[in-house]
């Protein structure tokens, strides 16, 4: 598909009300509304979007791996006779999920094997992952944890809330909670707050983290309301999912402003996906977009090896050309980390162009973002390191 740079840099567009014309108002604002009127099977899908023959056999295949479900705010965005749309690659089934390769696994990130306690995943020394639900707004077709998430795969979440916040309260070392899922920013207020309450009197929890892409699939759901209630608990911090800058409307960059105002530090965590941003221009895009939201980019994963998901996959070396493409010609701010979370449960490791050609006792080469190389002497603390080191570049490898 074609993407349109300057068109994605003029700004942010509102996209509602779109299919649902006859929407405009309350109904369309309400998160409620939004999601009661979630797009989740083929006759309501066809009503919608031109489906190729492979979105139809994904879709009816669907029920068997990862439930189908999308927002109206997020249907809106797909481009209805395009099947390369890089929006629908995202939330439609296609037949290729049935297609699983050797190294393909069901819990890639191995995290069954560091849940202490159903629902807590405790692999880091510092900090956890409480898995607080198995619904999203919408379902994203790469998701990690598809085997638990919306009820149609082969496990099922069953989160102990008591067992976990007993965990909590006798392992001293966490100091980081990540609430997690599943999407939290699903539950009511209410039940969200007692979440964070129960958290904020565990004494040595400094911080709390909410992982969730509401935000994006749900702008409607960031309510004054609930950002207010959000602040009472800081420090806290929200990490969102953006992979394509067509998903930043003017409804999310309201709703993101409405968390940062909040007090709230706001981070993405993209995905890199085939045919959606392993694309120079589209990522550019997407990084200075998310700054003028008020988010930093933070991390992009190369995908994990869900089962059924290589269709999506793109080679290492792919990622690192965009890392390397964005080095020096845009912010600092705006370059993610780029990593992979190790196969079987090794947790996340940064991957990074190749910067260090040479390194000794004496002297370490390195080169910068225009390709050119530079020395610095290896031992710069050392009160002669500076001598007769004189005029040595350039080099010649």
């Amino acid at each position: 598909m074609h993407f349109d740079r300057a068109a994605a840099e003029r700004g942010f567009s509102s996209y509602a009300p779109g299919y649902w014309s006859d929407q405009i108002g309350l109904p369309w604002d309400s998160w409620q509304w939004q999601l009661q009127n979630r797009v989740n099977s083929l006759d309501a899908l066809e009503r919608h979007l031109r489906l190729s023959r492979e979105e139809r056999s994904g879709i009816l295949l669907s029920g068997n791996k990862l439930a189908m479900a999308i927002t109206p705010h997020f249907l809106n965005l797909i481009d209805r006779d395009d099947p390369d749309c890089p929006i629908r690659r995202q939330v439609i089934p296609r037949i290729e999920e049935t297609v699983v390769e050797d190294f393909e696994m069901a819990d890639p990130c191995g995290e069954d094997g560091d849940m202490p306690v159903p629902g807590l995943v405790h692999r880091y020394p510092d900090r956890v992952n409480f898995l607080v639900t198995d619904r999203c707004a919408s379902y994203c077709r790469y998701c990690t944890r598809s085997r638990v998430v919306s009820g149609a795969g082969s496990q099922h979440l069953e989160t102990e809330f008591e067992a976990a916040f007993q965990y909590l309260e006798t392992h001293k070392e966490v100091r980081d909670v990540l609430l997690s899922g599943g999407d939290p920013l699903l539950f009511s207020d209410a039940k969200l707050e007692r979440i964070l309450r129960r958290l904020r009197s565990i004494e040595h929890i400094e911080f709390v983290r909410i992982g969730t892409r509401v935000p994006i699939f749900l702008p409607q759901r960031i309510t004054p309301e609930l950002c207010a209630m959000l602040r009472r608990f800081h420090p806290l911090f929200v990490s969102i999912h953006s992979n394509h800058p067509r998903e930043l409307t003017l409804e999310v960059k309201e709703a993101l402003e409405r968390l940062a105002d909040a007090g709230i530090p706001l981070g993405n965590q993209s995905v890199l996906l085939r045919g959606v941003n392993d694309d120079l221009d589209v990522m550019k895009v997407l990084v200075q977009k998310l700054l003028r939201c008020r988010v930093r980019p933070y991390y992009l994963y190369q995908m994990d090896l869900i089962l059924g998901s290589s269709h999506l996959r793109v080679p290492v070396s792919r990622g690192l050309e965009i890392i390397q493409g964005l080095r020096g010609h845009t912010t600092g701010y705006a370059i993610p980390t780029y990593v992979i979370d190790a196969p079987g449960g090794g947790g996340k490791i940064p991957i990074h162009p190749e910067t260090v050609i040479q390194r000794n006792e004496e002297r370490i080469v390195v080169r910068n973002y225009e390709g050119k190389l530079f020395e610095y002497p290896a031992a710069a603390g050392e009160p002669s390191a500076l001598a007769g080191l004189g005029e040595s570049l350039p080099f010649d490898f």
